[in-house]
């Protein structure tokens, strides 16, 4: 079992070519005998997707929200009638961040 110097992600072994291959940045490894490797070659890593919550009118509302009222005021027009929902969006050890949007006037925001 070999682990990926780069992003210590497993590496896997292609049979075929007889490589230990990365399957997440690419970077390969061919095994020596002497039971060291020796590297092949390098493919740059991606920047990893970012999620982007943008405020306005055109967000919708995911089926899982539930209205609440009396508990939290939209900042924008000071409705106590909100939508709110939770999503994972950091480590999983980290609590989840509260999604709220105001249903009078569209306003979306998130609390950590």
């Amino acid at each position: 079992m070999m682990f990926c110097p780069k992003c210590r992600s497993l590496m896997s072994f292609d049979s075929k070519r007889r490589v230990y291959r990365c399957s997440r940045c690419g970077y390969e490894v061919i095994p020596n005998n002497n039971s060291r490797a020796i590297v092949s070659r390098t493919i740059e890593h991606k920047e990893k997707e970012k999620l982007v919550v943008i405020e306005g009118t055109s967000v919708s509302v995911p089926p899982n929200a539930v209205l609440v009222k009396g508990h939290t005021r939209c900042p924008k027009c000071g409705s106590e009638e909100v939508y709110a929902w939770q999503m994972q969006t950091r480590a999983a050890d980290e609590p989840p961040t509260t999604f709220y949007k105001c249903p009078s006037c569209g306003h979306t925001w998130r609390e950590y």
